[in-house]
């Protein structure tokens, strides 16, 4: 347990950053899964609507240090392809 103040201080800015960082990460996993879910469904415009959605989430985690840059391109170029490769 913390003993001093500044210890204490940290243990609650950590918890707020934790909230914070849980509810941004969740966004982002449910925006991708989204736009996976419109390309099961077979409506291309759908899922380019969703994928065009999602991207400004992506990048905005990637700035806000909640996900890696390469994680986050590696996600955009994976949906990408994926919705180029629909029928």
């Amino acid at each position: 347990m913390a003993n001093t103040a500044q210890a204490k201080k940290r243990v609650r800015q950590a918890e707020v950053r934790r909230t914070a960082n849980k509810m941004l990460r969740t966004r982002v996993r449910s925006a991708i899964k989204n736009t996976l879910t419109a390309i099961e469904g077979g409506d291309k415009t759908k899922a380019e609507a969703a994928f065009k959605s999602a991207l400004p989430i992506i990048d905005s985690s990637v700035n806000k240090g909640i996900i890696h840059k390469n994680k986050a391109a590696r996600h955009k170029s994976q949906l990408n392809r994926r919705i180029h490769s629909m029928a």
